[in-house]
Formats: C-alpha cells, structure tokens, sequence
C-alpha cells in the first residue's frame, strides 16, 4: 500500500485538561503519575498487514481505491488502532498538531493538521444549522494515556477500564486523527450524546467532513469498546462517504480486519 505522510510544523504537547474514552473524570497531563520507561518497550508489535484477514463486509464503489492508504502507518488517517494492532512505534507522536480554529474548539485539544481544518469546517456548518459543540479530548501522548488509563484502572480495575478506554500505544487519541465532541455537560462522554441535538447533526454529516463514529452502538464485539457516539476519528471524506454509503459501520469490518474485543494474551 502507498504510505503518505503528512508533514507539519512540530509542536510542543504541554499541560491539558484531557478527558478519557467513556468517563467523565479528568486528569491533567503531566500533573504527577510516573509511568516506568520500560512499560513503552512491553507493547507486543502486532502489523494489521501480517494479521490474517477476514473477508471485508464494504461494497465495491467505482473510483474508490481501498489501498489509497496504509492501514498500518500512524501517519496515515486510515490507520487501524485497537486493542489487537498497536501503534508502531507506540511512542508515536505526530508532528503537525493545531488547534482548530472558532467557537469552543480552541480550549478542548489539538488534531493533526489535517484533521483540524476538517473540524473547523464542520463546526461552521453545524453552527449555520444552529448547532453547537465543543472539543472535550482530542490528542494524547503515551505518557498521557498511561496517567489516565492507570487512573481507570486504580478506580475500577483493568476489567473495567479495558471496556472504555485505551491502554497506552494502544489509543486513537495518539494518532491526531481522533477527537472527543460534547454539546453540554449533561451528556459529556455519555450515551445520550447521541440523542442531543448536536450528536445527531454531527451521526448524519460527519462523513461529509471526513469523520466517523469510531465506535457505533452494538459492535463492541468487533472494536472492544462500549458505544460512544462523541468519538470521532478523521479518515478522510472519500473513506468516510464510502463507509456511510455502504452501511459499514467499523474500520475492522470495512478492511476485512479481525475483530479486536480483547488485548493479545501475555
């Protein structure tokens, strides 16, 4: 597959507010946890590339090209990240992170560039139909993650932890391509998110913009997470479209990928 890179211009990740896959609870980056060095190199390296395939459930669309991108890349916005395919190398960090532009978006976090300016767009069109949100989490460096993951699994244990959010290496929010959304604090990283306003403004034209819901209800089965209507992940108006156009709901399925509920056993 062609591996494209995104080039930007390198920026520091400093103190955040960052909020976790499925939780209300806030930790401030950098704020005291101290993960070991050696936690980085205990990652299994698992390619989505060596993985044997299952048949893929998409629909073939005339002009669309399904190799345009790596799935194995983190500079790729189709790569595929779950709890069967870290990222690699899992320290990853992109180098072209910004803050999209307008309205609440500059406080929640920052995407790859790329992702930003499709954020942006998107916000000023949901704001032309009346329809407001705001960035609650977007990227999380490993060291981030690690703090926050610890946290969950301190409070409730690793059972349950591993049902709403990503151990370290093995997140989305790593990658720049995945963003939290919220409306208002009612439904911040809950459910009915997608019953308020502006979760079913964003479930009927995210693909317009290049996102999808990373991981709709019922496929806890195939991605390991619980429903979560206010994440989203950037990848792309062709792939998001064609996603939306075929009734796919899951990278894993569109890519014929293996489901991933679980991590690899020690």
């Amino acid at each position: 597959m062609v591996v494209v890179a995104f080039a930007g211009l390198a920026l520091g990740w400093g103190s955040a507010w960052v909020f976790g896959q499925g939780r209300t609870s806030l930790v401030e980056v950098g704020a005291g946890i101290v993960v070991p060095a050696a936690a980085e190199d205990s990652v299994p390296r698992v390619s989505a590339s060596t993985v044997a395939p299952v048949p893929s459930q998409h629909l073939p669309s005339v002009g669309f090209d399904d190799a345009q991108f790596s799935i194995d890349d983190p500079e790729s916005p189709w790569v595929v990240v779950n709890k069967q395919l870290p990222l690699d190398p899992n320290s990853y960090q992109p180098d072209d992170l910004q803050v999209p532009p307008g309205g609440g978006m500059a406080t929640g976090g920052a995407l790859r560039a790329e992702a930003a300016d499709a954020l942006a767009l998107m916000e000023k069109a949901a704001k032309s139909d009346s329809v407001i949100f705001r960035i609650s989490s977007a990227f999380r460096s490993w060291d981030a993650q690690a703090e926050l993951y610890d946290g969950y699994v301190r409070t409730g244990g690793v059972a349950q932890a591993d049902t709403f959010s990503a151990r370290p290496g093995y997140s989305e929010h790593q990658t720049g391509w995945a963003v939290d959304l919220y409306e208002s604090s009612e439904c911040r990283l809950k459910s009915c998110f997608g019953d308020s306003t502006s979760g079913k403004w964003i479930a009927e034209n995210a693909a317009d913009f290049g996102f999808i819901t990373r991981y709709p209800e019922g496929t806890s089965g195939v991605t390991g997470y619980k429903y979560e209507p206010w994440h989203l992940r950037y990848v792309g108006v062709a792939l998001a479209k064609q996603m939306r156009d075929s009734g796919v709901a899951t990278l894993e399925e569109f890519f014929g990928l293996p489901d991933a509920p679980n991590y690899p056993s020690p």
